[in-house]
């Protein structure tokens, strides 16, 4: 039957909330009774006190027992029911505390006898936990709480070993709780799992410590002042640097809604208060490996990522951006008739006597700045770079994307050829010169190959291109009639006669001069 039997309609959801919270709150000092006892009576025999056992045990096994009968008499759906009776709940709770009261002082005793100061000070906050959980049941009794015999102080055994903690290190973790109880024995829990603890007792004071330095994993307490678990781990996976740290949410809120409400935002387990430390442990560790795997997704995709960029930039390097882009789309056989385009072939003169007279790592250097300088020049006109073939190099305007000017555009690289041809001698002290030969009309383009793959050109137009310039001077910028006739307009050009051209015949040929005043 419910303490409140005649609650107004308005007030019946205010009342459930008030008796989750006090679920909540008696649960609390009952995790931290469970807790300590637990704590103590695996750490005692590091002061070699047997002795102080039989009645840690006691406490625990009260402890135990009461979290029992709260779970049954503060039962969610007794909570949504309002069957729930606090008197009943005090009066079942009266003895066990009682007994937690005696076994207190009597390990607290057993431990002053042996100069364990730690054992004592952990007995203290028993005693503690005790008394904020008589204040949530509102307990009234005839005998007061018990409290610690008067006994040698701190300071007096001052020289007693501290308790162990293990060196190794699996991981950091931040503890958010707002009890200094909870934080303390979480804390030594996890120290001697191995865990590296950095504490903090709200949210604000976890966001800070976020802000600091680098954690593997957060526990994080629901209910707290200033910024409660909610948002704070609204706030953490909001945030890119933080979103992949796991968050474990520890608390004395168990029910449905609260932990549905946390995994939804993020949370990677909801593990309630009392907990079992071996659940405790095996859940963060889960948790932990959960990260690692994904921190090492991450990296694997970002290598990934890496090597793509890498392949995708030697891609490019190899061919021109349009047909690349249309190669990664999964195109594969890449053949295009191009109706109008201009090749341009450029081949330093007397190469091979070149490279006789100096040192062939001299050569390559001095070839490699040249032709660099050349491709410089190709990005500036708007032309593509085809291929070098030993000491020539392969040029075209209008191809893979078409262009109106491309005439024009091979004709203005030629002049600038020989300017940078001019610069580089003087640089170098070398006294080379090279021939150009230039024709404009329809050709094909394409890839060829399918492992060492190229992209290419072929037709009569690039046949001619290269015949005019094998059979040029040096220095000259030597073209076809259909060539001079698209380019009349920006540059001067002069008539060289009709030249035999190898499988071609006698055909009009001529050679730029130099761009008219006022072209580009």
């Amino acid at each position: 039957m419910s303490d409140h039997p005649h609650n107004p309609a308005g007030s019946e959801e205010a009342h459930k909330s008030t008796l989750a919270r006090l679920r909540h709150d008696l649960r609390t000092p009952l995790n931290q009774i469970i807790g300590y006892s637990e704590l103590l009576v695996e750490t005692v025999d590091e002061h070699d006190i047997a002795d102080v056992v039989p009645p840690l045990e006691e406490i625990h096994r009260a402890g135990t027992d009461m979290l029992g009968k709260l779970n049954d008499e503060l039962a969610p759906w007794k909570l949504q029911s309002g069957q729930v009776s606090l008197p009943n709940l005090q009066s079942q709770l009266l003895e066990p505390l009682r007994l937690v009261d005696d076994a207190c002082v009597r390990s607290s005793d057993i431990a002053r006898r042996h100069g364990a100061v730690d054992v004592v000070e952990d007995i203290s906050k028993i005693f503690e936990a005790v008394a904020n959980l008589r204040r949530g049941l509102n307990v009234t009794i005839e005998d007061e709480p018990r409290v610690l015999p008067a006994g040698p102080s701190f300071a007096a055994m001052a020289n007693s070993a501290p308790l162990a903690v293990r060196s190794s290190e699996t991981g950091k973790l931040l503890v958010v709780d707002d009890d200094h109880l909870n934080r303390e024995m979480i804390a030594r829990r996890l120290e001697h799992m191995g865990f590296k603890i950095v504490l903090a007792a709200d949210g604000l004071e976890a966001l800070a410590a976020l802000r600091r330095e680098a954690f593997d994993l957060v526990l994080l307490d629901v209910l707290m002042p200033e910024l409660d678990g909610f948002e704070t781990l609204e706030r953490i996976k909001s945030n890119e640097r933080w979103r992949t740290i796991p968050v474990v949410m520890l608390s004395a809120l168990d029910d449905a809604d609260s932990t549905a409400r946390c995994i939804t935002a993020g949370a990677e387990d909801y593990v309630p208060k009392p907990f079992n430390p071996v659940v405790l442990r095996a859940r963060i560790n889960a948790s932990l490996e959960k990260k690692r795997l994904r921190d090492q997704e991450e990296r694997y995709l970002e290598r990934i990522k890496q090597e793509q960029a890498k392949s995708e930039q030697l891609l490019l390097t190899i061919l021109p951006d349009a047909i690349a882009t249309r190669l990664k789309s999964g195109e594969r056989n890449i053949v295009d008739e191009v109706p109008a385009a201009t090749v341009m072939f450029i081949d330093i003169v007397g190469f091979t006597a070149i490279a006789a007279k100096i040192k062939p790592d001299s050569t390559v250097s001095l070839l490699n700045k040249l032709f660099s300088a050349f491709d410089s020049l190709v990005d500036v006109h708007g032309l593509e770079k085809i291929k070098t073939i030993g000491d020539a190099y392969m040029a075209v305007a209008g191809v893979p994307s078409p262009v109106e000017d491309h005439a024009l555009r091979a004709a203005r690289m030629a002049l600038a050829v020989q300017k940078a041809l001019a610069i580089f001698n003087q640089s170098n002290g070398v006294e080379w010169s090279v021939r150009m030969g230039i024709h404009s009309g329809p050709l094909m383009a394409g890839i060829i190959g399918s492992r060492k793959f190229a992209y290419d050109l072929w037709g009569d137009t690039v046949n001619l291109a290269s015949r005019l310039e094998s059979q040029g001077e040096a220095g000259r910028i030597q073209i076809s009639a259909e060539t001079a006739k698209l380019i009349e307009s920006e540059f001067s050009v002069s008539p060289i006669g009709m030249v035999d051209i190898r499988n071609r015949g006698k055909i009009p040929v001529f050679k730029i001069d130099s761009a008219k005043l006022g072209s580009r």
